[in-house]
């Protein structure tokens, strides 16, 4: 039986241009939501987001590289580079058609698109870059992390809204235990803080003024972010082989389809998808001692989420540590799944379990354990996390300590 395990992570966000920036402003329970800065921000009613800061794409990429990479595939080579770094892994011609990408993404180079929009519609020109397809197309960041790696292999983009990076980890995963790669770099991206962008989420009426707070009874919506993060999966014999430090193993996965409305989650189509993952990790619902939950800061998705942890696990559920970063890092849409992953290596790695900020007013209908407000050391090793999408689309990973 084929096994996968995590060798290398990398992250670019709100909290921290690396993936060990990140973790650390999660232990600290640091706040990257602020006030967003682009270009008309002004007309909008919603001006908060989990913007990177300081990012400064020309010290990083040639003029040759910026004409062909929007923001969001910038933030997945800054991600991939270090998850390789980390890793190790040096790709020989004889490992190359062996290894692949799997990157989840959900509005493409939205900031090639507003950009553009902008300058047929608004500037009356006829012409745009050359480059304007290749910049925008979802599957540019899985593309250019092949080419940067040699990597010829299995390699796509999943696209299935907030759940797309866990939809493609979870891919990842399988790929090589079915046999059909021994490496994959996989996770997701996001960069759909432009005006456009904010103003086409403005009309669905989720979204939060002032701050995102999850499983509070005084919750408003949702915040977004952007940023990357991407992981190096390798089977297990592979990894060791070469010496790799292991960050921790993926052990099971699942998917599931509400098929029941565009918008509203359901209970049942996250419980199955919790369960499924169970299964997939040959683990009782007792073993698992830590979720990160898909938690949204919606009244509709933190309920119907706690609604399913309560069904799956029980009497257990009241020992259940459960906690959403979104409230520090904002909803990453497509690349959401990857940045919480790393929460997820950290509790098994360091026993630290990021907490829920801005918890102020408990909610009856989230009576679990959500860490409010301050990280917890915690003895954990097998732990979980959710992501269910617009759509109906459910993916959930779990991932045990080595």
């Amino acid at each position: 039986m084929r096994r996968v395990v995590i060798t290398g992570q990398g992250a670019i966000n709100a909290l921290g241009h690396t993936a060990t920036e990140t973790c650390t402003a999660m232990r600290e329970g640091r706040q990257g939501i602020g006030q967003l800065e682009f270009r008309d921000v002004s007309r909008l009613s919603i001006q908060i987001g989990g913007q990177v800061r300081g990012h400064d794409a020309s010290s990083l990429f040639s003029r040759q590289q910026l004409s062909l990479y929007d923001p969001n595939t910038q933030f997945a080579l800054i991600a991939a580079a270090e998850a390789m770094q980390q890793s190790g892994l040096q790709v020989s011609d004889e490992l190359a058609p062996r290894a692949g990408v799997i990157m989840g993404n959900s509005g493409g180079g939205l900031q090639t698109i507003d950009e553009n929009y902008r300058t047929v519609y608004e500037e009356g020109k006829n012409r745009v870059h050359p480059f304007v397809i290749p910049r925008l197309m979802n599957s540019a960041a899985a593309s250019h992390i092949s080419m940067t790696y040699g990597l010829k292999g299995p390699t796509f983009t999943v696209s299935t809204a907030c759940a797309s990076s866990n939809h493609a980890m979870g891919q990842a995963f399988e790929t090589i235990l079915l046999g059909n790669a021994d490496v994959m770099l996989t996770g997701g991206s996001e960069s759909m803080l432009v005006f456009g962008g904010i103003k086409a989420w403005e009309g669905l009426r989720v979204m939060s003024k002032d701050a995102c707070r999850p499983f509070s009874k005084n919750r408003n919506g949702m915040v977004q972010g952007e940023g990357a993060a991407v992981f190096v999966f390798e089977e297990y014999e592979h990894a060791r082989a070469r010496g790799a430090e292991i960050l921790a193993e993926v052990v099971g996965f699942a998917m599931t389809s509400d098929a029941s409305d565009i918008v509203m989650p359901s209970r049942e189509g996250a419980a199955r998808a919790m369960q499924g993952a169970l299964r997939s990790a040959s683990a009782n619902a007792d073993e698992v001692g830590y979720i990160n939950a898909h938690g949204t800061g919606t009244a509709a998705n933190d309920r119907s989420e706690c609604a399913a942890v309560r069904e799956v696990f029980g009497d257990h559920a009241d020992n259940l540590m459960i906690s959403a970063t979104k409230s520090m890092h904002g909803h990453l849409i497509g690349g959401t799944g990857a940045v919480e992953l790393l929460a997820c290596i950290m509790a098994l790695r360091e026993g630290v379990i990021a907490p829920t900020i801005g918890y102020e007013d408990p909610d009856p209908d989230c009576d679990l354990d959500v860490v409010p407000n301050e990280a917890r050391d915690a003895d954990v090793s097998l732990v979980m996390t959710n992501a269910f999408a617009f759509g109906g689309l459910n993916a959930v990973l779990a991932l045990r300590r080595i």
